[in-house]
């Protein structure tokens, strides 16, 4: 009878080094190196090895606060995983960053306090606020003004190259605002000769009074006056295009003002801005966490 011969590998491309392996595997994305380390033992330890996710991890990161990363994660991958969870606070406690779990590229959030707003710090006008939801101690609430323009700016070598971003306004609505809805305010993102430029609405209400019933009219002069302005809002129609926000998972409104391109070589700043200076008419009630500036899905 003739001996029969051991049965093939299930996987032969297991067999190569753990080093060739690894140096494939880092020429991928951090998604790949995670479905990588599903096809076998071998592939695990080489998917999870430190130089694999070093390959991921920028070399540029901005310094960070102290005791951002305590306890000191262990290997390359916990690190990059450690900077995908959540932002952490970078040395001057204006801006945040993290990185995007699927590619690995820069983000950030610049904080009130690092972005320019006309009359800021007229207490008149603005006044600064203590944050308990956010990785910033502060917030710049809006009590009243006719000229809305808020500013923010983030150099190009700080972004990774060769990504598309899309920058967002952080914010919330007081109980009393008002003025947010009409007229609609501006966004702008600028980078190099590139200029985009949307309409917005942060006080936009869709899907806001969805469920609320309908006030019959003889009883409308009762309403006081945040109840009426509520009413106006959810009767004025939205033209087509405008952007309106969205609530996050962290309580908070998002609205998007803008995405952008970072190529290769880029030497500059990226601009941002939110203005609303030609109605006249007067506002109130925004608060402000910052921009964000993150990877576009």
């Amino acid at each position: 009878m003739a001996a029969t011969s051991a049965p093939p590998s299930s996987c032969e491309i297991a067999r190569l080094p753990e080093d060739l392996i690894a140096a494939s595997i880092a020429r991928t994305a951090p998604r790949d190196a995670c479905r990588a380390a599903a096809v076998s033992p071998a592939f695990r330890a080489a998917a999870d090895s430190d130089a694999v996710w070093a390959n991921f991890l920028p070399r540029d990161l901005p310094p960070l606060a102290d005791g951002e990363l305590s306890p000191a994660p262990l290997s390359r991958k916990a690190l990059f995983m450690r900077l995908t969870d959540s932002p952490v606070l970078l040395a001057d406690g204006l801006m945040s960053t993290w990185l995007d779990r699927e590619t690995g590229a820069k983000c950030y959030m610049l904080s009130a306090r690092a972005l320019c707003i006309i009359w800021g710090d007229t207490p008149e006008y603005w006044r600064w606020i203590p944050l308990t939801d956010s990785r910033f101690s502060e917030g710049a609430e809006l009590r009243a003004v006719c000229w809305l323009e808020i500013r923010g700016k983030i150099h190009c070598k700080m972004l990774s190259q060769n990504s598309t971003y899309a920058a967002y306004m952080v914010f919330k609505l007081s109980d009393e605002s008002y003025g947010l809805d009409y007229p609609l305010q501006e966004a702008a993102v600028i980078i190099g000769e590139s200029k985009f430029t949307r309409q917005v609405c942060l006080q936009g209400h869709v899907n806001e009074g969805e469920d609320e019933e309908e006030v019959p009219q003889n009883y409308r002069s009762l309403m006081v006056p945040a109840i009426r302005r509520r009413l106006r809002r959810r009767n004025r129609r939205m033209p087509p295009g405008v952007i309106v926000p969205k609530k996050r998972a962290d309580g908070w409104m998002e609205m998007e003002m803008g995405e952008f391109k970072n190529e290769e070589g880029e030497d500059g700043e990226v601009s941002i801005s939110l203005m609303e200076t030609r109605g006249g008419n007067w506002k109130k009630g925004l608060i402000v966490q910052g921009i964000e500036i993150r990877a576009k899905k």
